[in-house]
């Protein structure tokens, strides 16, 4: 199962647990909390196995998005993609703040930036992949890290993006203390393009506030910075 899925079955056998011993006192059936902890269980399998995930990070993101600080980590988070794709140069297919958008355009995980990776999975299918390119989606993937870290001083999200890498990675077959300097690499490039570009990125961060389409962000950005293509340095 996955961590989130995990989470929240320990909490609720907690819960659950706590019912039990309370139950005599509380006039609640014993069979009760059995059953409770057998549905969950099953919702839980059911989640992993054929919804990879989808209810538990639905349940997740929907509590978080009560808080207003996470929700706007989240769209800074995400503008730092956003911002260095439009950068480097790779497309901008689309992007969602929350788990349930991303399952309403039927999108894989808790949402975020989608780039269109079509040339690099081209790449890939050569066999080899050039350092430009590879420089180019790592600092791309590792930018909304770099974002919260300079905006918050240190990072709360980025696993999706670093296991995006490691699966990059383990594909080239490439040496895993390689990939953890890369990647350390990749947020001071990304780091270094947004300090750069402050007042496009604090205007990216206003305008997907307000959920503005990928059209009008790319808009915004052109008016900001011009045609971006900043290349990675190696």
């Amino acid at each position: 199962m996955g961590q989130t899925t995990l989470n929240i079955v320990a909490i609720t056998i907690f819960m659950v647990t706590m019912g039990m011993l309370l139950g005599p006192l509380l006039d609640i059936p014993q069979a009760l909390p059995v059953i409770a902890i057998a549905t969950l269980l099953s919702i839980a399998t059911l989640d992993q196995t054929s919804l990879n995930g989808t209810l538990g990070n639905l349940l997740i993101n929907g509590v978080n998005r009560l808080s207003g600080e996470e929700r706007d980590r989240v769209v800074r988070h995400e503008a730092g993609h956003f911002l260095v794709a439009y950068l480097l140069d790779i497309p901008v297919a689309d992007y969602t703040l929350s788990a349930w958008e991303a399952w309403r355009k039927g999108m894989p995980g808790l949402g975020g930036v989608q780039f269109d990776t079509t040339d690099l999975e081209a790449t890939l299918k050569t066999g080899q992949l050039p350092a430009q390119t590879l420089n180019r989606y790592c600092t791309v993937w590792m930018a909304g890290i770099a974002a919260e870290k300079l905006v918050y001083g240190e990072s709360q999200g980025g696993q999706d993006d670093r296991q995006k890498f490691s699966i990059l990675w383990q594909q080239l077959q490439r040496p895993l203390q390689e990939g953890q300097m890369r990647q350390r690499w990749a947020v001071v490039q990304a780091q270094t393009l947004l300090e750069k570009h402050t007042d496009a990125y604090q205007a990216l961060v206003i305008a997907m506030t307000e959920n503005a389409s990928v059209q009008d962000c790319l808009a915004l950005l052109q008016t900001q910075v011009g045609d971006g293509s900043a290349p990675a340095k190696t």
